[in-house]
């Protein structure tokens, strides 16, 4: 389609107009929008800096810590995003132009990837990951190229901050190197992955110390789905939608034409495009997959796409007006939401973004300075403490959610004795209070003594159970004392001591409970310290597979998530 080829000092001016235009774009965007509770929550994990993270590495933390300390606002939380998203973009065309891609052709398929345009600001684990995910294929590329000592410390370099990014870089690693295995004939690139654990241990280390948090919520903690063949269908459009709306199909469909031709660089894109994908389908399987979980394929295709445009010819012309018209339509959308336009504000998908400023404003200002506990997940605490810029609210994960950091950090430690207002839009039934917010009716009540157990935790010897319906079961538990305190269960006013209780569920439906004989609060627990107990309880009467769950509930608390899921079967 271009027959003329751009000059060097052309295409270089095209890649500075469109850097500043992304970077200004990314940055409007930023400061303009607000956060999503996700980001909340990261938050809150730059306000506790560690080496890990229940959920994820702590990367992500150090991005926004960083950001924040410069600019308290929500583009100083996004700013590193900001800044990496237009240096990603930059390094990506230093890798393409040595495969002599064509600017043209470069700028609007990187404007037309959905997925670059929603991180090229929201700042999750993904943002460190994709920039350090292209950071990585430039060295890997000079690698091939040449074995170098200097490239290969600089790589281990990486490959440790892709992993203190998120788990998913292990795959990156992994298909790069089953994509070649001359690398093992290297003495450099022993180099790398000692290098890496050296770099890497200290988040090893974290795990190991908090009793591998990460593993058990990654591997156990979710529940044990039932498959759904919705899951893997929709796999597709999210997909497609990531790549482009209107052009993602024609990427996925041409970058199938690439040749080798004995290229060790190529054949890692070509490792990683395929693998990530299908390892995310097949993942489909086992559960929900996010569409943004692909974001380090989409990387090696933009790359493989404009090599095939090398390999053989181009397009036809209709593609470009194709992928400019996608890219338009992107870029007005977003312009759109920084213009605060209702048509789009107000879309459903978004309406997470906006108006949590005023409704945590709204809260502070019906309970003063006082601790907040809110049952509904990380979500509404993250985006209370982050827009009243404390530590005063603590996310209650009940039984039938997951943990969270909020197990882990000291905040529940402060609340213990104190007073605190307990408030979620879901507990009408106990409330003495309301409130009307711009997000609702929230209902709350004070609670002049807090006493939570929410870090206890019980350890079944066995982790699978089988049994007859009402069948009578005794489970031995090693409960687990994590605080820095002893824990007794006792309380002179039987109203208000705490309930051991065995629940059933089948997905996130309570089926069935049991609560624990009265001895079990006659125990005491030393710090950081375990005591045996043994849980007699019947089995449910319906035959079926349960998750079951240990939960210790306080007066007015409806119960606390103090396992790992059991899988229970009535037979």
């Amino acid at each position: 389609m271009f027959a003329d080829k751009l000059s060097n000092h052309t295409s270089a001016r095209y890649i500075l107009y469109f850097l500043l235009g992304w970077t200004v774009l990314n940055a409007l965007q930023a400061a303009t929008l607000g956060l999503h509770s996700d980001e909340a929550y990261y938050w809150v994990y730059s306000r506790f800096l560690d080496w890990g993270y229940y959920d994820h590495p702590p990367m992500v933390a150090l991005f926004i810590r960083l950001g924040d300390s410069l600019l308290p606002t929500e583009l100083g939380l996004r700013m590193l995003t900001v800044i990496t998203s237009s240096i990603s973009v930059y390094v990506m065309w230093l890798i393409a132009r040595r495969y002599q891609a064509d600017v043209r052709w470069f700028l609007v398929i990187m404007a037309s990837i959905f997925a670059f345009h929603i991180y090229g600001f929201n700042t999750t684990p993904d943002a460190p990951l994709l920039f350090f995910t292209v950071l990585f294929y430039y060295l890997y590329l000079k690698y091939t190229r040449r074995d170098s000592l200097r490239t290969a410390l600089l790589l281990s370099l990486v490959v440790a901050c892709l992993l203190y990014s998120k788990y998913h870089a292990v795959l990156l690693i992994v298909f790069t190197v089953f994509s070649n295995l001359q690398l093992l004939r290297r003495r450099s690139f022993y180099v790398i992955p000692v290098l890496a654990a050296i770099l890497y241990l200290p988040h090893i280390l974290w795990q190991v110390h908090h009793g591998y948090p990460s593993v058990a919520y990654h591997l156990f903690e979710r529940s044990s789905e039932t498959y759904d063949f919705a899951h893997t269908y929709l796999f597709f459009p999210g997909q497609l939608l990531m790549a482009g709306p209107l052009v993602g199909w024609f990427l996925f469909y041409y970058v199938l034409g690439v040749r080798v031709k004995k290229d060790a660089f190529i054949r890692a894109l070509i490792y990683n495009g395929i693998g990530i994908f299908l390892f995310f389908l097949f993942n489909t399987l086992k559960g929900n997959v996010q569409p943004h979980w692909t974001l380090i394929g989409f990387v090696p295709l933009v790359l493989l796409v404009l090599i095939r445009m090398r390999q053989s010819s181009q397009p036809p012309r209709w593609v470009y007006k194709l992928a400019l018209v996608n890219s338009a339509l992107i870029i007005a959308f977003r312009l759109a939401l920084i213009a605060g336009i209702p048509a789009v504000t107000g879309l459903r998908a978004l309406e997470g973004y906006y108006k949590n400023d005023v409704w945590a404003k709204q809260i502070q200002q019906h309970i003063g300075n006082a601790y907040v506990v809110m049952p509904v997940g990380f979500q509404s605490a993250s985006k209370y403490n982050y827009y009243t810029h404390t530590l005063k609210a603590f996310a209650y994960d009940e039984a039938h959610y997951r943990r969270t950091q909020y197990d882990i950090w000291p905040i529940e430690d402060s609340l213990q004795h104190k007073r605190a207002y307990y408030m979620s839009p879901y507990i009408a039934r106990i409330a003495t209070d309301s409130m009307e917010t711009v997000n609702g009716k929230w209902y709350g009540v004070w609670v002049n003594d807090v006493r939570t157990y929410q870090k206890i935790d019980f350890q079944p010897t066995h982790y699978k159970i089988q049994a007859k319906p009402g069948e009578k079961i005794a489970v031995k538990l090693q409960v687990l004392n994590p605080y820095n305190k002893p824990v007794n269960f006792y309380s002179a006013d039987t109203l208000m001591r705490p309930v051991l209780r065995a629940c059933f569920f089948q997905g996130e439906e309570l089926k069935h409970i049991q609560r624990a004989k009265p001895n079990f609060n006659n125990l005491v627990i030393a710090p950081h310290q375990k005591v045996p107990y043994t849980f007699i309880f019947k089995a449910p009467l319906q035959k079926g597979n349960y998750d079951l769950i240990f939960s210790i509930r306080t007066v007015p608390f409806s119960g606390g998530r103090n396992s790992r899921i059991v899988n229970f079967t009535v037979q």
